[in-house]
């Protein structure tokens, strides 16, 4: 059983994690880093671009602090390339505009910057570039919209999180999350 709640570190969520079953569960990337106590130890989760399997045994448990993409490094006084300093003021204008589906371009464009001054400035809040993040984010869209209560089809969710169609969006859900696309969409027990 998987459980939130607010956390009082800026962009943090603290969770804990019961395994049901014996198993393995998938990690999926979201964009967000975790420091999480695990196996006996304190580990660093992210920045992920492709599934992480992970073996649980029944009753085992996991606890973490999940910080929002792009909100690890300022609360922890590091860069990801290794750079301590301030907050970039530029990370949560692009995480809104990846959330948003806008192109590379126009995230360069609106922050007054070149496409290569853009990756830079994305290596050490996220870990990778903005393409990346952007692709993240859009399955990350796109898994909550099938998810929903509304439970659209599978192409109404292409089209609505900015796929090209269906089978782009399942060649997409696939090498992010290691499963098919209707795998991939039902609820983890």
């Amino acid at each position: 059983m998987y459980r939130e709640r607010p956390a009082e570190v800026p962009g943090g969520v603290l969770w804990t994690s019961v395994a049901a079953e014996d198993g393995v569960a998938l990690i999926v990337p979201d964009g967000c880093m975790d420091l999480m106590w695990f196996d006996g130890a304190l580990q660093i989760a992210g920045p992920d671009t492709g599934p992480y399997p992970t073996r649980m045994h029944a009753g085992a448990g996991a606890a973490g602090l999940r910080f929002a993409p792009g909100a690890a490094p300022a609360a922890l006084c590091v860069g990801l390339t290794g750079r301590a300093g301030p907050a970039d003021p530029l990370v949560g204008a692009l995480v809104a505009q990846a959330r948003a589906g806008r192109p590379v371009t126009g995230m360069a464009e609106r922050a007054g910057l070149s496409q290569r001054q853009l990756l830079r400035r994305c290596l050490p809040a996220f870990g990778y570039g903005p393409k990346t993040l952007a692709r993240i984010l859009r399955a990350q869209r796109a898994l909550a919209l099938a998810r929903s209560a509304r439970r659209p089809g599978f192409a109404e969710v292409a089209v609505a999180a900015g796929y090209a169609d269906q089978a782009h969006l399942s060649r997409e859900i696939r090498a992010l999350t290691g499963r098919p696309l209707g795998a991939a969409v039902r609820p983890e027990s």
